[in-house]
């Protein structure tokens, strides 16, 4: 059955009359960078928001101090919006500028937009609670305060809580330098800590009674190497040495610990691939006489593609058209540009997405879908979300062509008017793509179908342990 009182017109006009409020609320939080795990003034910022729109808010979730659900309406259909507002380490930096100015050494920054994001997830999940109340329309919207999207995969713990079990559709989105309804899946991926023990000794007069836990990291990244030429092509393996044992050379270290990201189109392979990564080592223990204990701190699976809910978001996307970007805004990222993106930087955002970037230094138009689904080279844990519900993600130009993700140059451009334009798009696409689930209760029959059909009826299984929960990354994690 069709519902046309809640048009797109409609929808657009809810977000604008909120627009102001929520893009404030995101430079709140820009200004508060928060790590994984630890956001809790952006939280509460989020949550304060919320309440005054009159939702009912849950908090602590899925065992997560700065996990939290705010619900509006009743009955179904129910439909969920997405957010994030986590920052990544060591990424402060001055806004507007076009150098490398932090604001404190070795702080946060919002080096991924997540600012953005959450504040634009929530003002669409506002708006569409808002026309769903004008209009006397049953449904239910959900707003899913997702922390640690960026170390941590917080929505993977929210799934294996069940919190998107009885959802029949879910939106996301994030900050870009594009627009376009995102078609591709992702690379599932596994993280762990490799913490080795050894025995310390003096490592001059007594060598020989020494087993060095740092010899056995260095040798373990050399088994993995090796293993390089014989691993997928499409999968990855990193790695980041975190303790080395100590400073003095002189001692031999007793401890050292390194932590491997494992990555896979598919997550039966990225699991396979971190076995063989373990194997590796053991025999690096084996070889230095050493112990080695593995904790696995982050997990995501693999993200399950939505054709039926994507081709509705393209629509209203390609009706909504791009930001409005004024001159001011093309001044700026002009400047951005020239004096701290390189050539490469924005050869990259070209080739990625098209020559119709080619020239430009903001995004002014809606990439069409692609015909063929591709993979991006990178893990989220909407992966997890999108193996439970029909799942929907758009990308919206919040920042100059080139600006890579997780840099001083996206941090700069995270306050800026140009980025709110991206976020209140975004913000109408996801409310008008759920509010065409409400509308039309068969994309809601055929978008399961087809998750259904993609998945070959399996069920959703949780890629972290069962016996590892949140507060244990926190307080191991070091």
């Amino acid at each position: 059955m069709q519902n046309d009182r809640l048009s797109l017109d409609e929808i657009a006009r809810r977000v604008d009359a909120k627009s102001k409020a929520f893009c404030d609320s995101s430079d709140r939080i820009w200004a508060m960078p928060e790590l994984a795990f630890e956001e809790h003034r952006a939280v509460e910022e989020q949550i304060a928001m919320l309440e005054t729109e009159g939702f009912r808010i849950t908090r602590h979730v899925g065992g997560m101090a700065t996990a939290f659900i705010a619900e509006a309406g009743q009955g179904g259909p129910i439909v969920g919006i997405l957010g994030e507002f986590d920052a990544l380490p060591d990424l402060a930096q001055q806004s507007r500028t076009t150098e490398h100015a932090p604001t404190k050494s070795g702080t946060p920054g919002h080096g991924c937009g997540h600012n953005l994001l959450g504040s634009g997830s929530a003002l669409a999940a506002v708006a569409l609670k808002d026309a769903l109340e004008a209009e006397g329309v049953a449904g239910t919207v959900r707003y899913y305060g997702c922390p640690a999207e960026e170390s941590g995969s917080g929505k993977t713990f929210m799934a294996r809580a069940g919190l998107f079990d009885d959802l029949d559709a879910a939106f996301c989105w994030h900050p870009n330098v594009i627009n376009e309804v995102s078609t591709t899946s992702s690379l599932a991926c596994v993280q762990a800590y490799f913490r080795f023990k050894g025995r310390a000794a003096h490592a001059a007069a007594s060598p020989h009674l020494g087993r060095s836990a740092l010899d056995a990291v260095e040798l373990m990244n050399v088994g993995v190497n090796y293993m390089r030429e014989h691993m997928p092509s499409d999968a990855r393996v990193h790695y980041a040495t975190t303790n080395t044992g100590g400073i003095a050379p002189n001692v031999v270290q007793a401890y050292a610990e390194s932590l491997y990201l494992v990555r896979s189109p598919h997550l039966p392979d990225a699991m396979t691939l971190f076995e063989r990564v373990k194997k590796i080592a053991e025999g690096a223990a084996l070889m230095t006489e050493t112990s080695v204990e593995v904790q696995i701190t982050d997990a995501t699976s693999n993200i399950v593609p939505n054709k039926a809910l994507q081709e509705a978001m393209y629509e209203n996307m390609r009706r909504l058209g791009p930001p409005a970007f004024d001159a001011a805004d093309t001044a700026f990222a002009d400047k951005l540009q020239k004096a701290a993106l390189t050539a490469a930087d924005i050869q990259e955002s070209v080739k990625t997405h098209g020559s119709a970037l080619k020239g430009k230094v903001l995004h002014d138009g809606v990439l069409a879908m692609p015909e063929r689904e591709g993979v991006m080279m990178g893990s989220t844990d909407v992966g997890d979300v999108s193996w439970v519900v029909p799942t929907a993600q758009c990308h919206a130009a919040c920042f100059a062509i080139g600006t890579a993700f997780h840099t001083w140059q996206l941090v700069t451009q995270g306050n800026l008017p140009a980025a709110h334009k991206g976020m209140v798009l975004a913000a109408k696409a996801m409310a008008s793509t759920a509010a065409d689930c409400l509308r039309n209760p068969d994309l809601i029959v055929r978008a399961k179908a087809e998750l259904r059909e993609r998945t070959g009826g399996r069920p959703y299984i949780c890629p972290i342990p069962d016996d590892v929960t949140p507060e244990d990354l926190r307080s191991k994690a070091a």
